[in-house]
């Protein structure tokens, strides 16, 4: 695992893991889990790679790190991950579009692993992800006059991002075809997951 991975899965980790664990814990005790939300996102920011160190070092304790494809399981996990840090609680109708769109194409990211090696069902996930792409872009075009002057460039320079890995996963696919190599897609396809996660909180701190 290269550096950029880590830096990659530690921005993962608390949204994609431990965020929608303590959602699900909130129903039974809400005031001790938003306690604990609030004191992992301190340290979060405090000190960037916390949760991601913490979840590895579980792995260790239980000598199990080596056995567990972290690639795989954040792709798993992104498409199970329903948690409402990642959405704008609004109703206004296009923010709620831009959350189930965004919400797709996590779900259809994470089909990746199961379907990779048959070509039917992975060339019908490639076209799918293209269209939740270009939806989700859609939709992040359709909300910007609801955003404050001040924080377009924030989104724009945002949504370029996206799009510039949306370009990087392409590419990866087409050297997919070539050589077989699953991890360069799955790890490509996690950046994606990443980017989505980072342009849905981009709109949601601009507009709170």
């Amino acid at each position: 695992m290269t550096m950029g991975d880590e830096e990659l899965y530690a921005s993962m980790a608390l949204p994609g893991v431990i965020l929608p664990i303590l959602e699900e814990l909130q129903r039974r005790d809400p005031e001790a889990t938003r306690s604990l939300k609030a004191a992992f996102i301190k340290a979060e920011a405090q000190h960037p790679g916390f949760t991601y160190d913490l979840v590895t070092g579980i792995l260790q304790k239980a000598e199990i790190e080596n056995s567990v494809d972290m690639s795989e399981c954040m792709l798993r996990l992104a498409g199970t991950n329903t948690c409402t840090d990642l959405q704008i609680l609004s109703d206004e109708e296009l923010l709620k579009v831009l959350n189930d769109r965004s919400i797709n194409l996590k779900k259809i990211l994470s089909r990746i692993p199961d379907e990779i090696f048959d070509r039917k069902k992975f060339l019908d996930t490639i076209k799918d992800t293209a269209s939740a792409i270009r939806m989700l872009l859609d939709s992040v075009n359709g909300i910007f006059h609801l955003i404050d002057g001040p924080y377009k460039q924030n989104l724009e320079m945002r949504k370029k991002e996206f799009v510039r890995y949306s370009r990087n996963f392409s590419n990866t696919l087409k050297e997919f075809f070539r050589d077989g190599e699953k991890q360069s897609v799955f790890l490509s396809a996690n950046h994606l997951v990443n980017q989505t996660n980072l342009l849905m909180k981009t709109v949601k701190d601009a507009l709170n």
